[in-house]
């Protein structure tokens, strides 16, 4: 049995007024609630969820802003490094049955970016209701920056250099 909204228990109205969870993998939250056992999806499997999908959207180049890519640059140069993380860029807040997610991109040059967001917002909509059951009440979208097809890691490697002493080995 389902229960309606308008049929939550005490403790579940509880837990959804009880306000943001953040992006920390901490508080688990309640998916499917029966009568054999509860289901909890954690905030940190929402983002993986919703980064993997805005990437899958042909036109996004890449997820997070200046800060966020720089270091997962860095990470992915470090031996036994986790390499680039699913969840940069992305940002969520999950209550009892319903989600909220914002995303930073990097849009590809010549991408219409309005198209691309529409698409974008229903791929990872779909992806997230369809593999946790959530209801996806909203996912705001920020371009940070357009990739330029002659842009690629040598252009930033050049630029981490111009920032660094020159003494510095790998």
């Amino acid at each position: 049995m389902t229960q309606s909204p308008s049929t939550a228990t005490g403790s579940e109205a509880a837990a959804v007024s009880s306000g943001r969870t953040g992006t920390g993998s901490t508080p688990a939250r309640l998916a499917d609630d029966t009568g054999q056992g509860k289901t909890t999806i954690a905030s940190g499997v929402v983002q993986k969820i919703s980064g993997i999908a805005a990437r899958d959207v042909s036109g996004v180049y890449s997820m997070g802003g200046g800060v966020s890519r720089a270091f997962g640059a860095i990470r992915e140069r470090i031996p036994g490094g986790s390499g680039t993380s699913q969840a940069a860029g992305v940002q969520v807040e999950v209550g009892e049955k319903q989600a909220a997610i914002d995303l930073d991109i990097v849009v590809e040059y010549g991408a219409g970016i309005v198209e691309l967001a529409r698409a974008v917002r229903r791929n990872v909509i779909a992806a997230v209701e369809q593999m946790t059951g959530l209801e996806v009440i909203e996912v705001n979208i920020a371009v940070n920056d357009i990739h330029m097809p002659g842009d690629d890691s040598d252009d930033d490697q050049g630029q981490q250099a111009q920032s660094q002493p020159s003494t510095r080995v790998e």
